[in-house]
């Protein structure tokens, strides 16, 4: 298999494992950090590849759209790992910031996001159900408050590290407390 037949197989698979675990409803996000550097065996920022962060698109965003779910594809730190989503996945009075991600500032993947996207605009925070951190690109502070990490059955898409996380409702009102049935996930 090529190399980017075989990203592009990575990054669907560990999309499919984790929308099982997170359990997300149309309509919500799902945020992925990506770098392409790391993918193509690089330090992250160091060998920014268009082409690994287009395999790893079109892995993830056929999976999302058919599950009704938006993409939040995090910049890098150039951009303060800003976030490209659809202008539909924002609430009405959400803040949009003004930037276009390119290669060197904002990464490969934010920039192919970008490109694909029907109405794309930048935000400074989110907070997805869910994501992919591939490569170390630390989505922790995209996601809501409680994070539970899912371990999935491929370690690594390409060359870099993969980390991901669902998200669950956090348990409040101590012992005297009744909770949902499965609101633990």
């Amino acid at each position: 298999m090529e190399l980017l037949d075989q990203i592009r197989e990575q990054a669907r698979r560990a999309t499919e494992e984790l929308l099982a675990e997170a359990r997300l409803e149309p309509g919500d996000l799902f945020v992925v950090g990506c770098s392409s550097s790391e993918i193509m065996g690089q330090r992250i920022g160091q060998g920014s590849s268009m082409e690994a962060a287009a395999a790893v698109c079109d892995g993830i965003l056929p999976l999302l759209e058919q599950h009704g779910l938006f993409l939040a594809a995090q910049c890098c730190e150039h951009l303060n790992r800003a976030l490209i989503v659809e202008r539909a996945a924002l609430p009405r009075f959400a803040e949009v910031v003004n930037v276009v991600p390119q290669p060197h500032a904002g990464g490969s993947f934010a920039t192919t996001v970008y490109a694909r996207m029907r109405q794309p605009v930048a935000v400074e925070q989110v907070r997805a159900g869910a994501g992919l951190d591939i490569g170390g690109t630390l989505i922790g502070m995209h996601l809501r408050p409680v994070a539970v990490p899912v371990r999935l059955s491929l370690a690594r898409i390409g060359e870099a590290g993969l980390l991901c996380a669902r998200t669950r409702p956090k348990y409040i009102g101590g012992s005297r407390a009744a909770y949902l049935p499965g609101s633990g996930r």
